[in-house]
């Protein structure tokens, strides 16, 4: 992504402390030179189990996470499932290539925040993030929104 690309993006005016879990290293890189560029904090991780330690050992050291939902050891949904017994506060995405209805209601019920189709294109998860982050003042907590492919 060149620096004009990245000018024209969606920004939040503000830096968020991110947690990003997905197995496949291609999508973390990406993640990272995406979120980081966007002015972003950003721990990336290879699996639920590793996501899980991190939040667990500080629930309030992240904004937001962001989990792919088919990972080895722990998936998505039971990352999310642990997450909610903590006392963490921010704000939880799925972002995953595909889920079966009963599964994405599952995530519904859980509270996620937001429902994204993989693939997507940087700019519309930036729109997104930034939607989510703005109008969290004006919405109930863990209010869920699914964007469809």
């Amino acid at each position: 992504m060149t620096a004009p690309a990245l000018a024209s993006l969606p920004s939040l005016g503000r830096s968020l402390s991110i947690l990003y879990a997905d197995d496949v290293p291609q999508l973390r890189n990406f993640m990272r030179l995406l979120l980081t560029r966007a002015g972003h904090r950003l721990e990336a991780v290879p699996d639920g189990v590793a996501a899980l330690d991190l939040v667990g050992g500080s629930p309030d050291s992240f904004d937001l996470i962001i989990t792919d939902h088919h990972m080895p050891r722990l998936t998505g949904l039971e990352l999310v499932t642990n997450v909610r017994k903590l006392p963490y506060h921010g704000k939880i995405v799925v972002f995953s290539s595909s889920l079966l209805p009963t599964v994405a209601e599952d995530y519904r019920l859980l509270g996620v925040d937001l429902i994204l189709p993989k693939p997507m294109f940087p700019s519309t998860l930036l729109l997104m993030m930034e939607q989510l982050f703005r109008v969290a003042h004006a919405l109930p907590p863990r209010n869920v929104v699914t964007a469809e492919k």
